[in-house]
């Protein structure tokens, strides 16, 4: 039979507020809430938004990436990642396109108009942060943190087996 004081050391391994997993999903749920009226103005999603910001970071360079390699870089499926597209095509943002080379290989090309909405998304991240009393420097070292911590998970073996 446990002792109380086993309980409550089980309790408190237990308890939500100490659960690093909660405080992350409770911590993403606030931030894509305050993203979602700006995104709204773009006629984007949070996760189209994510698709964009990639395309227009490798447009920058010349580059229109495979659609494998948005879901290596999104750490998003196919089954994600394609309706994202398809939406994203819909709204003639980006279109789809097979290499000629191999027809396997599929691109996502932004459009003009995909091309053009990078000015109009380039003020979310200065108007996301203002109101916000955060120090610019803590934000910086938190996201120095969680990719940290990304690395340590992704690496890490599975437990449970």
């Amino acid at each position: 039979m446990k002792s109380c004081s086993d309980r409550s050391a089980d309790d408190q391994l237990l308890a939500l507020d100490n659960q690093i997993c909660f405080a992350l999903y409770a911590a993403n749920r606030a931030v894509t809430a305050r993203y979602r009226p700006l995104l709204t103005e773009l006629g984007l999603t949070y996760p189209q938004y994510l698709v964009m910001l990639v395309l227009w970071e490798q447009d920058s360079v010349g580059c229109a990436p495979k659609v494998s390699e948005l879901g290596q870089r999104l750490r998003l499926d196919s089954g994600t990642l394609t309706p994202l597209l398809k939406r994203l095509e819909e709204h003639q943002l980006i279109r789809r396109s097979r290499s000629t080379d191999d027809e396997r290989v599929v691109r996502a090309v932004l459009t003009d108009a995909g091309r053009e909405l990078r000015a109009a998304a380039a003020s979310v991240p200065g108007r996301l942060l203002c109101g916000l009393d955060v120090e610019p420097m803590r934000l910086v070292e938190l996201r120095r943190q969680l990719r940290s911590l990304l690395e340590v998970l992704e690496g890490a073996e599975p437990s449970g087996q």
